[in-house]
């Protein structure tokens, strides 16, 4: 008999970068919950056999959660990422703004639950200036809850894990105080076919999917039906043709269906003169979109905010050889999201959900450190 996989509740799920990211590592996600009925939506699309519910967390206990799981066993571990806008490092930081209470609630919820470990994810600036000290009182509300917590707190850089992206994001690592510690993930690259370790690039990341240019009914239509282009190793483990020895979860392909997230943005001729004029690695002057290069990694795809915070649309990276902006499906490549996975059919929201989420691949390598743990414990 094999070995039983530890049980494991997301908060603030999105769209399921992060369960998707445990699910590779050899988690088992029993209950899966978020205030945004599309995010769900999305949720259930990719992963129609794990619970999950469109509920305020803010107006839920552990008991109520574990109710709608129907989770009768106990919980290995609890993560997730809470809202985080107003400890962003980019636009206007807010410390008051209310959703920064809801890492509060997060360990609410964990203390409630008791958990063996927690994972906690967030942006960078919630380690910097004033918003450390709300840092601080989570750590405090931690240990008087019964856990310490991996010292010292970091952030972590997807760039440094096989994610063709610098994103620096905090996570806190939390373990009941009568197990032993954690550890933070060190750097890990891909592994070729070859043996070698390399860490991908735009090139390795979108160099494969197609030139939309060509192709006048993505104007109107988000799937590709059609050949892919030669792929590197990093595309290929995106496109479902090899399996990386870290990743257990079961394999999913396309199988030939359309390749989703194709959509053509539709510039004006001024935008289209201004982006083929801006050299890649770049600022666009009036858009001050960057331009990606393709021998470098992309810098952080950004959220932009919801309906409910103005509706804005973060700037989009440029594509580094066409004047336009970068499609759906090559934002989730950067992301290291697989292609069998979709996104909300309306571009503004699915590069919100890209935005908002944890790369997965990022996400495992935190998970196989307490997967290792999880196997030391007495």
């Amino acid at each position: 008999m094999g070995r039983r996989k530890p049980i494991v509740i997301d908060l603030f799920c999105g769209v399921g970068g992060m369960s998707l990211g445990f699910k590779q590592a050899g988690f088992r996600v029993v209950g899966a919950f978020d205030i945004e009925e599309r995010h769900i939506k999305t949720y259930k699309k990719n992963f129609p056999s794990t619970p999950a519910f469109c509920v305020d967390l803010r107006k839920e206990t552990g008991r109520s959660l574990l109710s709608l799981a129907r989770c009768k066993r106990k919980v290995d571990l609890v993560f997730g990422g809470p809202p985080c806008q107003g400890f962003s490092m980019a636009g206007k930081r807010d410390l008051r703004d209310e959703r920064n209470l809801l890492i509060f609630d997060f360990i609410r919820l964990v203390r409630q639950i008791r958990p063996k470990y927690f994972v906690m994810e967030n942006v960078q600036g919630l380690m910097l200036g004033k918003a450390a000290r709300l840092l601080n009182s989570f750590l405090h509300r931690a240990h008087a809850a019964g856990y310490a917590t991996v010292k010292e707190v970091r952030a972590l850089n997807a760039a440094s894990f096989g994610v063709p992206q610098r994103r620096k994001r905090t996570f806190v690592i939390g373990y009941r105080s009568d197990l032993d510690s954690p550890d933070y993930p060190e750097a890990a690259p891909i592994i070729d076919e070859g043996g070698q370790a390399y860490f991908p690039t735009v090139r390795d990341a979108i160099g494969d999917l197609p030139i939309i240019e060509n192709y006048n009914g993505l104007l109107s239509e988000d799937g590709f039906v059609g050949s892919l282009g030669k792929a590197s190793h990093y595309a290929r483990i995106m496109r479902g043709e090899v399996k990386e020895s870290s990743d257990v979860f079961r394999a999913r392909k396309r199988n030939g269906n359309a390749l989703t997230g194709c959509l053509r943005s539709k510039h004006s001729e001024e935008s289209v003169a201004r982006f083929r004029r801006t050299k890649p690695g770049n600022m666009e002057a009036v858009s001050r979109f960057y331009r990606l290069k393709y021998a470098d990694v992309a810098p952080t795809i950004r959220a932009g905010t919801g309906r409910d915070h103005g509706g804005h649309m973060a700037p989009r990276p440029i594509h580094p050889e066409y004047p336009r902006c970068i499609t759906v499906r090559e934002a989730a490549r950067l992301h290291s999201y697989p292609d069998w996975f979709n996104f909300d059919p309306t571009r503004w929201h699915a590069f919100r959900q890209i935005g908002n989420s944890v790369p997965p691949r990022l996400a495992r390598c935190v998970a196989l450190e307490i997967l290792k743990a999880t196997r030391q414990e007495k």
